[in-house]
């Protein structure tokens, strides 16, 4: 679960995420808007289309019926072939006695009437004094008449007997040979000679079979699928014609499209009354939408795997280098300072991988020069104490000690014994670095007690102490018994007696302590020599003990601290120690 945990917080799952998310947000938005937009374009327009083809095929429906009622209603008028006849002529006369409709024969009048339209296939006219079948067909079929209903279709005609009846769609099996679809428009022969009376006169009835091929025209225009529906309404809802089979829907309900995924256009046919409807099945008619829907998305997966490659490549790139620079910084924070960050540009990340460069290298250098300097102290504090307690030193204080002893036998011996007791115990203590002033000033004493004793007290100390001067100030450890040591061996010891001075000044915030004698002193030389042994730490010389007290006081108090030698050949020597004043006590 860590590791899992890591992985998500990494800056490169965020880089990826914030890249992909800010890619894919746009990409999704503007797609889904743009496909939406499309989508609903192009549906208002084919739907459009769509609506104004059922308008036009309506307005041509409802003209074809005015035709064939036109055609119809040539009894009456009598207007064809150069025949104008009177409508006043005795229609019931005519058409019993003569078999004459306007003084034309009655073959002659359906052969007029089937020739009149392309798509009449059959003409028929029944007497109504006899009930005799008169008929014409354009393929000269023979005619089963017992199967022809036309009793029934004067039945349905008997309520309103002078209006026009047209008859669903049907098939004209009363022809044997024949299969064809048809509708049938009927109308009644009424005799208008005479006395107009509440019941019409009904001479005889005509009746033409229109070919249902007259509605392939409208529907090719329509390029109605497989799934669409086409139907003829009357008013009542009764269907004359559909392209489905069968032709008996209810008509409310195709109306009222509640079928789902079905879109139901309706337009009015003034002479039926009713009206022209169409059921288009919409998964159908946007099959083409949805194909170039689906290839938008396909596009829009495409492009958003392309945007998560490319954000996921563009974040390792930039990741690469800050996860290159954490396994670097992992290395130093194990201990190991040798390494490296390869730059490779001059962008925010190359100056920061110089920067880490260059703080390791800093970290480096410090680590060394404070390892180096911490040698350096060990081996100055060694070496001090190696000057310090030096097996002549020892030899030559106790054989004063033993000649004394020999010689007089009196206190002196138990002071000088007191003396190097004091000197042994402040020089082994390897406790302590820093010492009051007090302390020091006192083992000098000590001392050069012994050195007088050993002497026959040829040489004199004299102190001088400003009274500013606090004696509890700090300073370095067994750092004024070399520079005396050093003063009455190479100055006052060749020229037989004299004095070693101290003075303890305080110069703002800095103790300065002198050491002096008025020795044989140095030339120029020799003095030259001694600062560079003094500067230089490989160089070689042996004044061992003034390179280890400012070596010390260097490597304690700071660079900036140390001594200084001053001497005149013939006049003496001194050496100026400087120390920080700090408030403290030791």
């Amino acid at each position: 679960m860590r590791l899992w945990g890591r992985k998500f917080t990494s800056i490169f799952v965020k880089f990826s995420a914030s890249f992909i998310l800010v890619g894919l947000i746009p990409l999704f938005a503007l797609s889904l808007f743009s496909v939406n937009t499309f989508t609903g374009y192009v549906e208002r327009y084919t739907t459009g289309n769509l609506q104004q083809m059922v308008l036009y095929m309506s307005y041509n429906l409802n003209s074809a019926f005015n035709q064939y009622n036109e055609v119809s209603k040539l009894m009456y008028t009598g207007r064809y072939e150069g025949y104008v006849e009177s409508s006043s002529q005795n229609q019931t006369y005519n058409v019993n006695e003569l078999e004459q409709i306007n003084s034309i024969p009655v073959d002659s009048f359906l052969k007029t009437v089937l020739y009149s339209d392309t798509y009449i296939s059959s003409v028929y006219f029944v007497r109504e004094s006899d009930g005799k079948l008169y008929y014409q067909e354009k393929e000269n079929k023979g005619l089963a008449a017992e199967l022809l209903p036309h009793e029934e279709w004067r039945e349905q005609m008997s309520g309103n007997p002078s209006k026009l009846a047209i008859f669903p769609t049907h098939s004209d099996g009363y022809f044997p040979t024949s299969d064809r679809k048809v509708f049938t428009i009927g109308r009644n022969l009424i005799d208008i000679s005479g006395r107009v009376t509440a019941e019409p006169k009904v001479v005889g009835t005509l009746f033409i079979d229109v070919d249902t091929v007259i509605f392939d025209q409208f529907l090719k225009e329509l390029n109605l699928g497989e799934k669409d529906e086409l139907y003829l309404l009357d008013g009542e809802g009764k269907v004359y014609f559909s392209n489905k089979e069968p032709a008996s829907a209810d008509g409310k309900r195709l109306v009222s499209g509640s079928d789902q995924g079905m879109m139901v256009m309706s337009e009015p046919i003034p002479f039926l009354e009713g009206s022209l409807t169409a059921r288009i099945h919409r998964d159908s008619l946007f099959e083409q939408l949805f194909s170039v829907r689906m290839t938008i998305f396909i596009a829009i997966a495409l492009c958003s795997i392309a945007l998560i490659i490319m954000g996921t490549w563009f974040s390792r790139r930039l990741s690469a280098p800050i996860l290159t620079l954490m396994r670097q910084m992992s290395k130093v924070e194990s201990g190991n300072l040798n390494t490296q960050v390869e730059i490779q540009s001059n962008d925010e990340f190359g100056r920061l991988s110089y920067s880490f460069n260059r703080m390791v290298e800093r970290l480096k250098a410090y680590i060394d020069e404070a390892y180096v300097a911490q040698i350096k102290q060990k081996q100055t504090e060694l070496n001090a104490l190696k000057s310090q307690i030096r097996p002549h030193y020892l030899y030559n204080t106790l054989e004063v000690i033993r000649m004394n002893a020999v010689d007089k036998d009196q206190d002196e011996v138990a002071d000088m014994i007191l003396s190097l007791s004091n000197q042994l115990k402040y020089v082994i203590d390897y406790g302590e670095e820093k010492v009051s002033l007090l302390s020091e000033l006192e083992h000098l004493k000590d001392y050069f007690y012994i050195i007088s004793v050993r002497y026959d007290k040829r040489f004199e100390l004299h102190c001088s102490i400003e009274p500013e001067v606090d004696l509890n100030w700090p300073i370095l450890k067994l750092s004024l018994q070399p520079l005396v040591e050093n003063a009455i061996q190479h100055g006052l010891k060749q020229k037989g007696k004299g004095t070693v001075g101290l003075t303890v000044e305080k110069h703002g915030d800095t103790l300065i302590v002198t050491v002096y004698d008025d020795g044989i002193g140095m030339g120029r030389e020799k003095l030259e020599g001694i600062h560079m042994a003094l500067n230089d730490p490989e160089a070689p010389g042996k004044n061992v003990g003034l390179k280890n007290v400012h070596e010390r006081i260097k490597s304690v108090f700071g660079e900036q601290y140390g001594l200084t030698i001053n001497s005149r050949e013939h006049v003496g020597t001194s050496v100026l120690l400087a120390f920080p004043i700090a408030e403290e006590t030791v």
